[in-house]
């Protein structure tokens, strides 16, 4: 169930953001990047709300929204130019800007979320390259395989 948006548009909700310490940076076509306590989202004009992510919330690296990747033994930040360690600190920092964005923004708050930081992406090395593997051809046992 989606909660109705506490702003009617688009200006007053970034004139919102900044009230409570966000800055609040343009960018091109409409987009905003929102960024507090190191992390940061990209925010676009919706069409049935008056905000919706273009980017969800991730560490801000160099200017640029980096994607939280979960690798089974350890999560990572990722931007288009590195790919690091995601320390505790940065975790954290994304985890409060989640909450504190989504509560400004009249989001619903899951329980998945509201228990720590979900990554977007799971790449697990077990798991990792697994789906480009051929189908070994079915066995029959019924059926003698040579020699006998």
């Amino acid at each position: 169930m989606k909660r109705k948006p506490l702003l009617s548009n688009f200006d007053q909700t970034l004139d919102l953001l900044r009230n409570h310490g966000f800055e609040v940076k343009l960018l091109e076509q409409g987009r905003v990047l929102v960024s507090k306590y190191g992390a940061g989202a990209v925010l676009a004009s919706g069409k049935d709300t008056p905000v919706v992510f273009a980017v969800r919330p991730g560490a801000v690296i160099q200017g640029e929204v980096a994607r939280l990747v979960d690798r089974g033994y350890q999560k990572f930040i990722k931007s288009s130019k590195y790919e690091l360690p995601a320390t505790a600190a940065q975790l954290e920092a994304i985890h409060t800007f989640g909450e504190e964005l989504n509560d400004l923004l009249g989001g619903i708050s899951l329980y998945n979320e509201a228990l720590g930081t979900t990554s977007d992406r799971y790449l697990y090395d077990r798991l990792d390259g697994r789906e480009a593997a051929p189908a070994a051809k079915a066995t029959r046992p019924w059926e003698l395989a040579g020699g006998h």
